[in-house]
């Protein structure tokens, strides 16, 4: 058989193929470097106290840091992004910040931590695996897909994940920005034995977050006996990890997630099951830390304004994210306010 003359650059065509296919499917997004944040002189130095001590890696179970947690994937890295730097940029000790993300057990870690060291080579950061099996089999359909992923429910299972030396944690959602110093917000006090502190809105109208099932069964329906009608939105919570992990929290959760999955009881995603295990046991915070539903509603994304009053946090909760109304040429307002810590760079960028 005649051989057919395979040109010398060739094999090097087809490597170049190779290399190039595999990272268009495994980087699809590109971050700049985000500038460094030094702290204030004021600021108390990390891995100085007792506790720190007892783990090789000091700054991670430091109580002098502002220990904040995240969930970390693909879908949502340019809003993890722009968040980060967002916390950076506004607290007076940006050094003493330690993010504890929480990505999926089945995402590339590796990478995942690559990218993230990319745009903040000086970050304090760890990323812990969740396993999605241990909520797959307990999430019901919802009225927004995203609300389905296994991830969004790994805020339930912080004080199982983190650190036990770790007493306390800000828990923030990926599609927000902060506007004021973070360390405010971690030092609120739980008071009387509570477990967690959020901006509560009360007036609410209960009727439409739980479905008939629930309002005709007397057991279920006297959960809210004696209870204001207030609830929170759980993408900014400051938690108390020692007090969650002594009260079984998470196994609480699981039970009404149980019982959703057999009798269908609510029609929100992760919402009703915080609010039926917190619901009056919330230590009220300041509306200025959670500016919320400006994605909008999860039907249609319409633009929405703030509430009245200062603000700390904007947070793009509902269906519409400020950087895909962006991509897309349609903007809403606020989302004008979001674009300044969008890291994201721009198509056909190059490095200096």
């Amino acid at each position: 058989m005649k051989k057919i003359p395979i040109p010398p650059l060739f094999p090097l065509f087809i490597t170049l193929i190779v290399i190039f296919s595999h990272g268009a499917t495994s980087i699809s997004q590109q971050f700049m470097e985000a500038p460094q944040f030094y702290n204030a002189p004021t600021c108390p130095k990390m891995g100085q106290d007792e506790a720190a001590q007892l783990v090789p890696e000091s700054k991670i179970c430091s109580s002098e840091a502002v220990h904040v947690a995240m969930t970390l994937d693909v879908a949502y890295l340019r809003g993890s992004m722009a968040a980060i730097l967002s916390t950076l940029q506004h607290t007076s000790c940006p050094q003493n910040v330690f993010f504890h993300f929480v990505a999926s057990a089945s995402a590339n870690a590796t990478l995942l931590t690559s990218t993230v060291t990319a745009s903040f080579p000086y970050l304090n950061f760890q990323i812990y695996l969740f396993r999605d099996s241990a909520v797959a089999g307990l999430i019901s359909t919802s009225i927004r897909s995203a609300l389905d992923c296994p991830l969004n429910y790994a805020r339930s299972y912080l004080a199982d994940l983190l650190p036990t030396c770790l007493r306390r944690v800000v828990y923030l959602d990926s599609d927000l920005i902060l506007v004021d110093d973070i360390s405010k917000l971690a030092a609120i006090p739980l008071t009387g034995g509570k477990v967690l502190a959020a901006p509560e809105y009360c007036n609410a109208n209960f009727t439409s977050y739980f479905t008939p099932t629930f309002w005709s069964s007397p057991s279920l329906s006297l959960t809210f006996a004696n209870r204001k009608a207030c609830y929170f939105n759980t993408g900014v919570m400051v938690i108390d990890l020692e007090k969650w992990r002594g009260g079984g929290y998470t196994a609480r959760i699981e039970e009404w997630m149980e019982l959703q999955k057999r009798m269908r009881i609510y029609e929100l995603g992760s919402l009703p099951p915080f609010l039926l295990v917190f619901g009056g046991e919330i230590e009220a915070v300041d509306h200025r830390w959670n500016q919320h539903g400006l994605g909008g509603d999860n039907f249609r994304g319409l633009c929405r304004e703030l509430h009245p009053g200062p603000v700390s946090l904007l947070h793009w909760s509902g269906k519409g994210k400020p950087w895909a109304r962006l991509d897309a040429g349609r903007p809403c307002p606020l989302d004008a306010l979001w674009a300044p810590y969008d890291l994201l760079k721009p198509p056909y960028s190059f490095d200096s």
